[in-house]
């Protein structure tokens, strides 16, 4: 199993000059990732975890340890009052130690009111396991030129097998018995909404919560329309939404929205819906579709939270019903698009229709098929294992 998580020596670097916000999906391995930094980048590290009834003594007291070098809070954000708190600690203590929260809730955003923290923390997001983490590949990223795709192997072949089936959360991945696989994702989802969201989120009507959950997985890759869900739920409009906020606030599922552009004459409505954990789409062009979009947005996250660019994730999508899956764009700029295939080896025209309008440097066409790699009509056309493995 993969010790060093590929955000380890960002974090590391931030930590001397900022607190560090850690936040991503529940049991992606923040909590692993900071105690492996605390062991191997410090002589001692404190841990306070706000569900243990003792920490939370400790939290309020402010019983830190004096040989603590770092202090790890996990889950403060279920303290009402954390950002006062956290300011105060770091306000009196930056000189003593350092500071890592970690939490399944978007910490940069989650409470408004209180203190400003503004200037005084770097924000990461964890995500799952990628073809490129697990291969070992580290790859030179530099906007507006073509991405550093490694040559084929046996290696990244076995590891996208691997997460297409397993999804990239480390329990599920690593595990030696589909039993336990299956139990995790059933517990999982059941502690997110019944301990995660309760503790936080006023919900009248779990249960309701729970069966939208079951059915988002169907929606995946497709226009999200709140109303036909609403129409699913019996709810109002209002109500969905806010319960589409609070799963996407707690990394079930992320949206992505249409490229805006003139050029394009662009739709500027319904967004695309994906899932964290892929492994829970079970069709499987949806579920190829969904790896490509999370690798995707964990390189975007990646440029934005440890390299400082204004990358965004978006679709291409003109009133004229002509689509590519995704486009990666820089300062509002295109980099490159991809279309995504399950075995279509036959470039898709609306590549070179966007391509030629919009002025997009390089585009791709993704293909579950291995030992896929060529050049046609200006579009790369290339296997899901060697893209992936050219990314974060």
């Amino acid at each position: 199993m993969v010790k060093q998580r590929y955000l380890h020596s960002s974090i590391k670097d931030d930590l001397p000059k900022k607190m560090v916000f850690l936040a991503g999906p529940r049991q992606v391995g923040k909590t692993t990732l900071a105690k492996f930094l605390g062991t191997q980048e410090y002589h001692h590290s404190q841990y306070f975890n706000w569900d243990n009834a003792s920490d939370r003594r400790n939290i309020r007291e402010l019983t830190f340890d004096p040989r603590a070098e770092l202090v790890i809070f996990d889950e403060l954000h279920k303290f009402r009052q954390w950002k006062n708190y956290i300011k105060g600690v770091f306000d009196t203590y930056r000189e003593k130690f350092h500071i890592l929260l970690t939490g399944s809730a978007r910490l940069d955003l989650y409470r408004k009111g209180g203190d400003s923290l503004q200037g005084r923390y770097h924000s990461y997001r964890l995500h799952p396991f990628s073809v490129a983490e697990l291969v070992g590949s580290v790859n030179t990223i530099e906007p507006f030129k073509p991405l550093d795709l490694p040559a084929a192997s046996a290696a990244s072949q076995r590891t996208f097998a691997k997460l297409l089936e397993r999804g990239g959360f480390p329990e599920p991945l690593f595990a030696l018995e589909q039993r336990e696989i299956r139990r995790w994702r059933n517990e999982r989802l059941d502690r997110l909404i019944k301990e995660d969201i309760r503790d936080i989120e006023i919900v009248r009507d779990l249960s309701a919560l729970q069966v939208l959950s079951d059915i988002l997985p169907s929606k995946v890759g497709s226009l999200l329309s709140l109303n036909a869900l609403r129409n699913d739920l019996q709810v109002s409009h209002k109500t969905v939404a806010l319960w589409m906020d609070i799963l996407e606030r707690f990394y079930f599922h992320f949206r992505i929205y249409p490229y805006a552009s003139t050029k394009i004459k662009s739709l500027r409505k319904e967004p695309k819906l994906y899932l964290w954990d892929w492994s829970q789409v079970e069709k499987s062009a949806a579920r190829f579709e969904n790896i490509i979009a999370s690798h995707l947005l964990k390189f975007i996250h990646y440029l934005q939270d440890a390299e400082g660019y204004r990358a965004e994730l978006s679709f291409l999508r003109d009133v004229e019903g002509r689509e590519v899956d995704f486009l990666v764009s820089v300062d509002g700029k295109p980099w490159f698009a991809v279309e995504v295939k399950e075995a279509d080896d036959e470039i898709s025209k609306t590549l070179p229709y966007f391509q030629e309008r919009l002025r997009i440097p390089f585009v791709y066409q993704v293909v579950q098929s291995p030992g896929v790699d060529v050049l046609k009509k200006n579009t790369r056309l290339v296997s899901a294992d060697v893209f992936l493995n050219g990314l974060i």
